[in-house]
């Protein structure tokens, strides 16, 4: 008789009573997280393979960025009324920003599905997944982050002292990111309608986020604007830069919807992880 390794009673045992789903959300978390570097090399591979042929790779992205801020900044700073120079800094850090957070929101639509081959054959984390959407929409973002210097420097626009809280923005944005890839890349998996419904949604979005225009221009209307989560994340990264800081209610906001989504897209995870594999 062959002898095989014998398994110790907790690693296959099952009681479908108590399937312990909160646990083993957070053993999944556990390990996606202490594999970062699994997630990391997988981002690296996915942009290789997605600009395999291309010239200047993710390159392409920075230059397309830069030309519409150029085409973007002329005409709408004469529409608006506004000098180049006061306005081409705000549109700037608009757009890039703006485009990392719709790439981040798109690409999650996707998280899971795109690892449908990995799910379905290896004991890989889900969350290694959900990171793994994360870092390569920020290996693309970084290529375009450059052109915030480029025109700052042009048009001799300084941040102030509060500056550095830009990076308590981007911590934020990478938050929302995260549970944004866990929570979407799951129901996208389910329902296969809920993407494009999403990029509707975004279309939506960039036209009812001050990207293009500036808050100011609302008057007393520019109260309501914290009710627009997309403003409160972009805001986060853009008032440090050009506008001050940006207001504390601002700020609260942002903090408020990353908990929230957070804590959505974590109850969601533990309560229907188990079947995402048969979703993909």
């Amino acid at each position: 008789m062959l002898a095989g390794p014998i398994l110790a009673p907790e690693t296959y045992a099952f009681d479908a009573a108590a399937p312990r789903r909160a646990e083993l959300a957070r053993k999944d978390l556990r390990d996606g997280f202490a594999s970062w570097r699994l997630a990391w090399a997988l981002a690296r591979l996915d942009l290789r393979n997605r600009y395999r042929g291309s010239v200047i790779g993710p390159f392409w992205m920075t230059l397309s960025t830069a030309l519409m801020i150029l085409g973007l900044g002329l005409l709408y700073s004469r529409l608006l009324g506004l000098s180049l120079a006061d306005y081409l800094p705000h549109l700037t850090v608009s757009l890039v920003v703006w485009n990392v957070v719709n790439a981040m929101v798109t690409d999650a639509c996707i998280a899971m599905t795109h690892a449908e081959g990995v799910i379905r054959q290896l004991r890989v984390p889900f969350t290694v997944h959900a990171l793994r959407s994360v870092f390569r929409n920020a290996l693309t973002a970084a290529h375009s982050l450059p052109l915030i210097l480029v025109v700052f420097a042009i048009f001799g626009h300084l941040p102030g002292p509060e500056a550095p809280l830009a990076i308590l923005g981007l911590i934020l944005l990478m938050a929302n990111a995260f549970f944004a890839s866990l929570f979407l890349g799951m129901v996208c998996a389910r329902f296969r309608d809920v993407g494009p419904i999403v990029a509707n949604i975004m279309q939506l979005a960039f036209f009812l986020t001050p990207i293009l225009w500036k808050p100011e221009l609302l008057k007393g209307l520019a109260v309501w604007l914290p009710l627009n989560p997309f403003y409160a994340v972009l805001e986060t990264m853009r008032g440090p830069l050009v506008e001050g800081g940006g207001a504390p209610l601002v700020w609260l906001a942002a903090v408020v919807y990353t908990v929230v989504l957070g804590a959505v897209s974590l109850t969601f995870f533990a309560r229907f992880r188990g079947r995402l594999a048969f979703w993909v």
